[in-house]
């Protein structure tokens, strides 16, 4: 099983992209977890909230891994908590960074916020996307996690997310 994660800035077309890269290859995504976690949490979120979105996204990871698709494409993984975390709470959460280090995917597919902004209740960051950006890049590199960036808009987008994965096949 070959693991993408497409990563990024909020409103940088992450969801859009996993999904059509699951279509391409018939290959299985799993969404975005802290979506779901957020729109049904019923108050702001706080600090605590983050490592109980890492574990859930950890879950429905596992769960589409253990259906052994060829291909496994997620919509963020805990790069986008940590991101997050150090943004905005200045420190990164340990048991974050750990799993984040142990969860690598084969490869990271960081797309550049280049996208129109797309208005949505739990967007908070539109004027930072660019700084956003440079942290999840640093934060991939840190790693050493091997990761390409994807622009462009629309069929554009897609075309060079597949001709950055054409070598992993």
């Amino acid at each position: 099983m070959k693991k993408i994660v497409i990563t990024g800035p909020e409103s940088s077309g992450k969801t859009t992209l996993a999904a059509a890269l699951a279509t391409h290859f018939a290959g299985n995504w799993s969404p975005e977890f802290a979506r779901t976690y957020l729109q049904f949490l019923g108050r702001p979120y706080t600090q605590q909230d983050l490592p109980a979105i890492a574990r859930g996204q950890i879950a429905w990871e596992n769960w589409r891994q253990h259906q052994k698709p060829e291909w496994l494409f997620c919509d963020t993984d805990l790069t986008v908590l940590h991101v997050w975390h150090l943004w905005k709470y200045g420190k990164s959460d340990p048991f974050i960074a750990e799993q984040m280090q142990a969860r690598r995917a084969d490869f990271y597919l960081l797309c550049q916020p280049d996208l129109p902004w797309q208005p949505d209740p739990l967007r908070e960051s539109r004027e930072h996307l660019q700084a956003l950006f440079a942290l999840y890049e640093k934060t991939l590199q840190q790693l050493g996690a091997p990761y390409a960036i994807v622009h462009g808009q629309g069929a554009e987008r897609l075309q060079n997310a597949l001709f950055l994965l054409q070598h992993l096949k």
